[in-house]
């Protein structure tokens, strides 16, 4: 089960990913639905929510038009399409995010997007911590987040949703770093690791 900090997260800094003019969007692991409730008050569209945990899926009804407790997959049979999908934080708990996504494209209205944030392993602090401890130590939260089924590069990212039929139209770093030691290390590399500052990818992601 997630850290339950998680299930009260508003994701605010995913707004800038959704596009104007949306009438529906479907949160998947939704938690409480703090985030898909800003999705509803900033773009007066239908929300509804996927939440496989049975608590936070009860505090997200009071705030989304619908709820389903349950696992995303096709046994859910969703009988309607939406404009926006969004995972945010979501994608690293699935055995197969492949096979998700793959669904999603059912699910999508023609014209529709995939809005998703996805922690990055090469996360300076991380990443640095992981290589000089010479240890892989799964944590409550976080990137090694011991509820970690898979983890993503940025390269790695582009590679699942190509392979899963998807064209990114934005893929942006988020939360940044303000480690000195960073920008020093990254100076000295001349830029190799610049990606190494962002804790996680925002994505937006289009059908092909």
């Amino acid at each position: 089960m997630p850290n339950a900090q998680y299930y009260k997260l508003n994701r605010s800094e995913m707004l800038a990913f959704i596009p104007p003019g949306i009438t529906s969007l479907l949160d998947v692991g939704c938690g409480e639905g703090y985030f898909a409730a800003l999705v509803k008050e900033t773009f007066h569209c239908e929300v509804w929510g996927v939440e496989p945990v049975y608590e936070p899926s009860l505090e997200a009804q009071k705030k989304l038009d619908k709820v389903i407790n349950g696992y995303f997959d096709r046994s859910l049979k969703i009988e309607r399409k939406f404009d926006v999908i969004s995972f945010n934080d979501v994608l690293e708990h699935l055995v197969d995010p492949w096979s998700a996504l793959r669904y999603c494209r059912e699910l999508l209205n023609p014209g529709g997007v995939i809005v998703t944030s996805i922690p990055n392993i090469l996360y300076f602090h991380d990443f640095m911590q992981m290589l000089l401890s010479r240890d892989w130590k799964y944590e409550e939260a976080g990137i090694f987040d011991k509820t970690h089924l898979r983890f993503f590069t940025k390269k790695s990212i582009e590679r699942m949703f190509q392979e899963c039929g998807y064209d990114i139209a934005t893929q942006q770093g988020i939360r940044p770093t303000d480690s000195k030691k960073f920008y020093l290390f990254n100076i000295a590399t001349l830029g190799y690791w610049a990606e190494s500052q962002f804790l996680q990818y925002g994505i937006q992601a289009k059908p092909r």
